[in-house]
């Protein structure tokens, strides 16, 4: 990297912020400022001097995307799935960015008709996605949702998919899905806060009349709530669910006409989670009711909903997570995890026959995918590992007998999964906790410490991060790198527990136990702290601000992409999108616990003068959920705090949000620079 291009220095207004007493000064608070011309001087100033500092490593970013985008399949398709008497498909053509949506009526022989080209409804957009779409139960109307701006507030439009129209009505700033009743007329959907664009309300439209006249279904009015709608796979009830970190709320109604009679199924209760799927004559429930941690089933007639009513079917078990069901009618699929490891299990409603699907390592990825239909013995399931592509398989869960329909195609000639070495292995805490990881390299890499290591970690929502498939990853395997995903607590790889003890005031634990994986890395000479590098984006981003203020030492290099670190200012603003909605998970600051514990770990609250590594910073100037200023502010500071003489980077894309670019190729180029960042650091050069 070139090192006498001198970065931007932001003006310094100083804002005094005060909370029970306590008093943060802070230096960039005019950054919060959207559109205003000294805000977009200095967000240009950082990418002009960004583009400056990585001249030297344009021509290798143009070679990396070019290597990664020939390994993907251009003209590929998914694999179909038949709904309402048509086969349904994705598929992409060579040499563009964005997927055809395709069907076929009757048989996979028919003549294709291409639903939505969104190649041709991107032109003229720097910004296109189109949210998943929704057709009528005659087969005619297709409900889709179009945002062209990147901040997730949808438009969702209409088409005929007869004559090709589509219809003048325009429903704005929504989530982009619509949900049919059964009259072919009507439909649900959810429409979003204009400043917090929290999901608030739902509504219902009738097709040929003005949106302006929808009705108003349900309003949440709870502010740490949202709320959305979705029919049951049975067809017979629209349901609308609301959701809060920890307690969840249903009411369902009959779908066979557009109806606003709503009955709530169980009232919410603090701390009550449940999930409902309909089928027969009976509900079934996902729930952590009676204190099981880590959930169980429950079943209860349609005409008595009531959690008084409730029975187990499966009951909680401590070292199993019960993740998702699917429902058949002779059939019940359950995937659970236990001890890190996807499992789908499989039984017949009589108890007559129970068998798991057989996996054969511990770092790979399952989970069933479209299973539309109730009346069927076929499964629709995927799998991939760390060195193994993705496959969709069809098994008869009857003669288990499996069928591979599709295995993804590594194009490049050169792509041999036993090239790969793959391993989980566990960390010790410093509390004593074993922290799992799952790491592949290629077999030609020494594990003497000399190699370079890329540690990747989530860790928080309760989301998990599988060891999957990636070709674009092959790019730094096959130039000696190691891959590690630290499963630190605040995801649920080990159980709900492992969430519950790594949020709120137990927060902390993610980054303490990401960082004792990077010493165990370290001292078991898979690297060294010269040649470790982290990854993280989102609250994964506020992971990788956490770790390089409480162990700046450990890393070489650090890629923070869209990363949340003002936390305590961000979560004292409830006009903010998705802040008040955050509290079971951070804490609400207005109590002053809530604000110590998160003022202690807060990236930008904590960055000091102290050696900081290289640092690559990115982000999405229409980021819905990680307000652009939040980067801008930690970024600045960052620099005016480095003693060490390193290179501290910010790149702002001006025409993406919280996803980065759109278009799969688009997005490559976004991959290639982050690559690139941590090549160049190991003076890797093709």
């Amino acid at each position: 990297m070139t090192k006498h291009i001198l970065p931007p220095v932001a003006k310094k207004i100083s804002v005094q912020l005060e909370k029970h007493g306590d008093i943060r000064t802070d230096d960039y608070f005019w950054m919060k400022e959207r559109d205003a011309p000294e805000v977009l001087d200095y967000l240009n100033q950082e990418n002009e001097y960004y583009h400056k500092l990585t001249a030297n490593t344009k021509d290798f970013q143009k070679s990396l995307f070019e290597e990664m985008k020939a390994r993907i399949k251009e003209d590929d398709s998914s694999v179909p799935y038949k709904h309402n008497g048509f086969w349904y498909y994705r598929r992409f053509e060579t040499g563009k960015d964005y997927p055809l949506y395709c069907r076929k009526e009757a048989t996979l022989d028919s003549e294709e008709i291409i639903v939505f080209d969104n190649n041709k409804m991107a032109e003229g957009y720097s910004y296109f996605s189109q949210a998943s779409y929704a057709v009528s139960e005659d087969n005619m109307i297709a409900a889709f949702g179009i945002d062209t701006v990147s901040r997730r507030q949808y438009t969702i439009r209409f088409k005929n998919l007869k004559t090709g129209e589509i219809y003048p009505a325009e429903i704005k700033n929504t989530t982009g899905g619509a949900v049919w009743s059964n009259d072919n007329k009507t439909v649900y959907y959810t429409r979003k806060d204009e400043e917090t664009l929290r999901s608030n309300q739902i509504f219902k439209h009738t097709l040929g009349t003005d949106p302006s006249q929808d009705e108003l279904v349900y309003q949440e009015n709870d502010e740490t709530f949202y709320t959305y709608v979705f029919k049951s796979k049975s067809k017979d009830y629209i349901m609308i669910g609301s959701d809060s970190t920890m307690t969840s709320e249903f009411r369902f109604a009959s779908a066979a006409k557009g109806t606003t009679d709503f009955k709530v199924f169980q009232e919410r209760t603090r701390g009550l989670e449940y999930a409902v799927s309909h089928y027969d004559d009976s509900f079934y429930i996902q729930t952590n009711k009676d204190k099981a941690t880590n959930f169980k089933l429950m079943k209860t007639p349609v005409s008595a909903t009531g959690m008084e009513n409730w029975v187990d079917i499966i009951p909680h078990r401590d070292d199993t997570l019960l993740e998702d069901v699917e429902i058949f009618k002779d059939f019940l699929v359950v995937s659970e995890r236990s001890n890190g490891l996807n499992k789908i299990h499989i039984k017949r409603w009589d108890n007559s026959e129970s068998y798991y699907l057989p996996f054969d390592n511990e770092t790979y990825d399952a989970y069933p995918t479209t299973n539309i239909d109730f009346d069927t013995q076929i499964l629709r399931y995927a799998y991939n590992a760390l060195n193994t592509p993705a496959s969709v398989i069809d098994f008869d869960m009857v003669t288990q007998e499996k069928v591979v329909l599709k295995e993804q195609e590594v194009l490049g000639g050169n792509f041999d999964k036993d090239n790969y070495n793959m391993e989980r292995i566990w960390a010790t805490a410093q509390d004593g906790v074993k922290v799992p990881v799952s790491i592949i390299y290629h077999k030609d890499t020494q594990l003497d410490g000399t190699a370079p290591l890329l540690q990747y970690a989530y860790g928080s929502y309760g989301s998990t991060t599988d060891p999957s498939f990636s070709t674009i990853r092959l790019s730094l395997l096959d130039r000696g790198f190691i891959y590690a995903i630290a499963h630190v607590r605040g995801g649920e790889y080990l159980g709900r527990k492992w969430y519950e003890d790594g949020k709120l005031l137990k927060k902390r634990n993610t980054f303490t136990d990401f960082i004792d994986v990077s010493k165990h890395l370290i001292s078991n000479s898979y690297t060294s702290a010269s040649h470790l590098y982290a990854y993280g984006g989102s609250a994964g981003g506020l992971l990788m601000g956490a770790i390089v203020n409480m162990a700046p030492e450990l890393y070489n290099g650090i890629i923070a992409a869209v990363p949340f670190v003002d936390v305590v200012t961000t979560m004292l603003d409830d006009t903010i999108p998705l802040t008040t909605g955050e509290y079971d998970e951070w804490g609400n600051p207005n109590e002053k616990e809530s604000y110590e514990y998160m003022k202690s770990y807060s990236p930008y609250d904590n960055a000091f003068a102290k050696a900081y590594p290289n640092i690559f910073v990115t982000t999405g100037y229409h980021d819905s959920q990680v307000q652009y200023w939040e980067p801008a502010k930690w970024v600045a500071k960052l620099r005016e705090m480095n003693q060490a003489d390193t290179k501290i980077m910010f790149h702002c894309n001006m025409d993406a949000g919280h996803g980065g670019a759109s278009g799969r190729f688009e997005a490559l180029k976004e991959i290639a620079e982050d690559y690139a960042f941590l090549l160049d650091l190991e003076s890797i050069t093709q």
